[in-house]
């Protein structure tokens, strides 16, 4: 579980490599390969044996992708990886781009030299992306991954064991979910589902795996059919004899090898979903009637029932004790200027290991002090670690995996005397923060349409963050799930079960970085007396950790939002300073105090 501060890509690799994969692409007769940050189950986290990305660039953000061609070598990332790119690239070879505002499409089009054939990894794209590219003129070509090729230490494939999710957390027998969405799928009149997505698998067949660090997911695919049964297909090594006795006879076990025969042996209509399938399962799956639709999981799996709403509480309330003993100290350490970003990791680290249920944590911790902050998914190493000084803003973002619930929280301190512009700053994101936090809206609403009220007090001030404001997250799952996000982009309504982060911010390139943020699950809006019957929705708080009263100007806040902080800084000294000790219960105290 141990976070480590290696140094896991230097820019100084990538000319090299680059070099050498260019010279593969000429062999190949490609005047293009793209080399994507996902790996065959299009993860955002991925093993280390699929770090293409990574092992190439130096690049090492969650999402992003490399296009190299034989004279430039671009490296998409969006809002939250601009500065962290320039960092961690050489910048003589590999070239930033700005994605979203610059398409892959476009830039190929300028770049690419004309009837250049393009080659790509079938198992690493999905069939949406290609299709894209194609209908924008471009000539695509599955290859061999060329990266492997010249990856001479690639680590090997991940072979995790598999556990039984136990239905205490889980909240439904795998069995009934099976039957449930087998016999959705015969209502539609679709034979079958592939499912490549290994969170829908682990949340299916109530198991959990251990292929992705900080996430419990198992590598492997499966094919859903209409009667409920499904044709599971992993490393045998993987199953232990309780895993296999929990599946039971309706789920038959394969090798991997047998992935595409079966693909290509199954009667349609298939359902498939373009915009997480490989190239390569569409490709097997040849002449077959396909349907293209949504992974049958995504939407039951988003919606929590009452037993992972439950534990997910109860994990939420453990987590906020580690945080509020780990807040309190380093209300005493930080004014000591001894401090520095790997000791705040680590401590942290430490009290959550004295929490029941812990498994691991949930993402690499990002402690960003000063400028660091400013770095929205930094992570500290040996080389880039600095002292916490006083005065700085702290910003803290981790979470944990625990047996019954998954946890992500952000807290930006301060570590002692801060100036007024960061003090703004913060009580604007905070009140964007209380607007997600307090809202009642119409069912049927997206995220997308309400991701401005996280933004209004900011954008008042000319300001902004390039991330979105929230994104899904799983019950002892991966801690980003989709399909629900708050965000200008996401068209999927908002349900109740679905857990959601909240976390606005604010980032000053080479200063600092602020970021408030608390899950939240969706539920039916209590009801008003007087109003209609229209159906509302809201959010309940599943996080109860204190925000920084010492960043807040009380004045610029409302009376509504005043009463707001005061009441949910109430509620956790009453949830929350029970199990702590003394001094830590003393320092909550202190924390929750009325404005």
């Amino acid at each position: 579980m141990c976070q480590s501060f290696d140094v896991t890509s230097r820019p100084a690799d990538g000319p090299p490599r680059l070099a050498a994969l260019r010279a593969r692409m000429a062999e190949a007769g490609l005047e293009g390969f793209l080399v994507p940050r996902a790996d065959a189950h299009q993860g955002e986290y991925v093993a280390p044996h699929d770090s293409r990305l990574a092992w190439l660039t130096g690049f090492t953000g969650s999402a992003g992708s490399c296009a190299v061609l034989p004279g430039i070598a671009g490296v998409f990332v969006d809002g939250r990886y601009r500065v962290q790119v320039r960092v961690q690239v050489d910048l003589d070879h590999f070239t930033p781009v700005d994605w979203p505002k610059v398409q892959l499409a476009d830039w190929l089009a300028e770049h690419l030299p004309e009837g250049g054939r393009v080659g790509f990894d079938p198992w690493l794209h999905s069939l949406a992306e290609i299709e894209a590219l194609r209908d924008a003129g471009l000539t695509l070509v599955a290859s061999a991954n060329l990266v492997d090729a010249i990856w001479e230490d690639q680590p090997a494939p991940p072979m995790g064991a598999i556990r039984v999710h136990p239905l205490e957390v889980a909240g439904e027998p795998q069995e009934e979910k099976r039957a449930r969405l087998g016999r959705a799928l015969a209502e539609r009149g679709e034979r079958a589902a592939v499912l490549t997505l290994p969170d829908s698998i682990a949340w299916l067949l109530n198991i959990r795996g251990s292929d992705i660090p900080r996430n419990p997911v198992p590598h492997a695919f499966a094919i859903l059919h209409d009667d409920g049964s499904v044709d599971l297909f992993c490393a045998a090594e993987k199953l232990s004899e309780p895993v296999r006795a929990h599946l039971g006879d309706e789920v038959r076990i394969a090798a991997s090898e047998a992935f595409g025969p079966a693909l290509a042996a199954l009667d349609g209509p298939v359902r498939l979903d373009r915009e997480s399938a490989p190239v390569w399962v569409a490709d097997r799956l040849g002449e077959t009637d396909l349907r293209f639709g949504s992974d049958p999981c995504l939407l039951p799996k988003a919606r929590k029932n009452a037993a992972e709403i439950s534990g997910m509480e109860a994990a939420h309330l453990r987590d906020a004790a580690a945080m509020c003993r780990f807040l309190c100290w380093i209300d005493a350490a930080a004014p000591t200027g001894e401090l520095t970003e790997i000791d705040v990791v680590r401590r942290l680290e430490d009290e959550r290991r004295r929490e029941a249920g812990l498994r691991d944590i949930s993402f690499e911790t990002i402690a960003g002090a000063g400028p660091n902050g400013a770095i929205v998914h930094y992570r500290v190493t040996d080389a880039t670690n600095r002292p916490v000084r006083p005065g700085e803003l702290l910003l803290v973002d981790s979470g944990g995996q625990y047996e019954d619930g998954t946890t992500d929280i952000t807290r930006t301190v301060a570590t002692g005397p801060v100036g007024d512009e960061e003090r703004a700053a913060f009580t604007r994101v905070l009140q964007g923060m209380i607007a997600i936090s307090t809202l009642r809206w119409p069912s049927g609403l997206a995220g997308r349409d309400i991701d401005a009220l996280a933004r209004a007090p900011l954008w008042r001030a000319g300001m902004d963050y390039d991330h979105g404001t929230g994104h899904g997250v799983g019950a002892y799952l991966s801690v980003h799930e989709g399909p629900q996000r708050i965000s200008r982009i996401s068209a999927v309504p908002l349900e109740p079960g679905m857990v959601l982060s909240n976390e606005p911010g604010y980032y000053r390139e080479g200063a600092f970085g602020i970021r408030i943020e608390n899950l939240l699950h969706v539920i039916e809006a209590p009801a008003l007396a007087g109003a209609d019957d229209r159906a509302m929705l809201a959010f309940a708080t599943l996080t109860w950790v204190p925000i920084d009263r010492r960043l807040v100007d009380a004045d610029a806040l409302t009376p509504f939002e005043r009463t707001w902080l005061d009441a949910y800084h109430a509620e956790c000294r009453a949830r929350v300073s029970p199990r702590l000790e003394s001094d830590a219960a003393a320092w909550l105290d202190a924390a929750t105090a009325p404005l």
